[in-house]
């Protein structure tokens, strides 16, 4: 009784502790968010500042070049497509209208062939209004707040990566070569992530660009990445993006061939992505299966919104690394990953068949 006892009190500490750790995540999400993709981009640019410490640039120095080139390709990018934005604002009250007239225009076919009358036919009214729009920018600048705050923590991680070494080493004791260890791990774990997911929109980028482009869409590089970087939300992104452009493309020409092509086309891009593109860049660092990616980006996407669906993911592949490093906690590590049990039946039946060939070969 005494054990049952202790077991209901130790189980009660962990969710109580659980709750507590997602409540400040939540709350403390706008200090936490930048923080934490300050942490994994400095995992992901240390290479790059170290090969300029190597040349014998001073640590800050090699830290601001390192920040500054990737902040142009950053800029370029967002230069690039800026007007394009601008211009699809300036379009959607026709975008709108034209919604309208088609939406209703399919629902009177649609009520002709089951027999309703055209006055019962639901009404589509704007679907994209100022107060939405509003809430867009307002939601778009906040993040470009975080974003902008970012490369300060970038910075200070990489300047002080010494500093933090130490004082790892001094909080772990004489006996650190297993944290060192986890560090070490954690670090190749999100620099493979990040580094393979970037490889992975820039073509996906290239692959739905041409596409766009020779179709005729006039928004061809907008939509390119907003096809390549919704990729990153495993499962739910690509949907979401796919849905918008085929709406768009429906809106914006005269036959339903173009919208069903390109929903066609871009399932071929999304089956060329996850079956060749993504195992041979990325590979399977991130061990975990995916029902825990699900949980991960459904966790995420509640807590950090956008920002939780993508970074909860190589999180889930930290907190793998630091369950196995764990004996007591182990087994929680070997449920987020996505090693199957060996089934001895089935590998004693495959050796006797194998065994029950050869044999019979050999009698021939």
């Amino acid at each position: 009784m005494a054990v049952s006892l202790a077991r209901v009190q130790k189980t009660a500490y962990i969710l109580f502790i659980i709750v507590i750790v997602f409540w400040i995540l939540k709350v403390g999400s706008f200090i936490i968010i930048p923080v934490v993709w300050g942490i994994f981009f400095a995992f992901s640019l240390y290479p790059i500042s170290n090969w300029f410490e190597k040349k014998r640039l001073p640590r800050g120095l090699a830290i601001a070049l390192t920040i500054i080139l990737i902040s142009a390709i950053a800029l370029f990018v967002f230069y690039t497509l800026i007007n394009q934005v601008l211009s699809l604002i300036l379009d959607i009250p026709e975008i709108s209208e034209s919604f309208n007239k088609k939406i209703s225009a399919y629902f009177i076919d649609l009520g002709g062939m089951v027999g309703f009358e055209e006055s019962s036919m639901p009404k589509i009214s704007s679907l994209i209004t100022p107060e939405n729009l509003n809430a867009t920018l307002l939601g778009a600048g906040k993040s470009l707040t975080l974003a902008g705050i970012v490369p300060l923590f970038i910075f200070l991680m990489l300047y002080y990566t010494d500093f933090f070494m130490e004082f790892l080493k001094k909080i772990s004791g004489e006996d650190n070569h297993s944290l060192l260890t986890w560090i070490d791990d954690s670090g190749k774990v999100i620099q493979s992530y990040l580094v393979g997911i970037t490889i992975v929109t820039g073509i996906v980028s290239v692959m739905s660009g041409v596409f766009f482009y020779f179709l005729g869409i006039k928004y061809y590089l907008l939509f390119a990445v907003l096809i390549a970087v919704m990729n990153l939300i495993p499962y739910v992104g690509v949907i979401i993006s796919s849905f918008l452009v085929v709406i768009y493309v429906l809106l914006t020409t005269d036959s339903l061939f173009y919208p069903f092509f390109t929903m066609f086309v871009l399932w071929i891009i999304q089956l060329i992505e996850n079956n060749l593109i993504t195992p041979v860049i990325v590979g399977s660092k991130v061990k975990v299966n995916a029902m825990v990616v699900i949980l991960a980006i459904l966790i995420g996407g509640s807590l950090w919104g956008v920002s939780g669906m993508i970074l909860f993911i190589p999180l889930m592949g930290v907190l793998k690394i630091t369950f196995d490093r764990i004996p007591s906690l182990a087994p929680y590590g070997y449920l987020l990953g996505d090693k199957f049990p060996v089934n001895e039946k089935n590998e004693n039946f495959l050796k006797a068949f194998l065994r029950k060939v050869k044999n019979k070969k050999e009698a021939d």
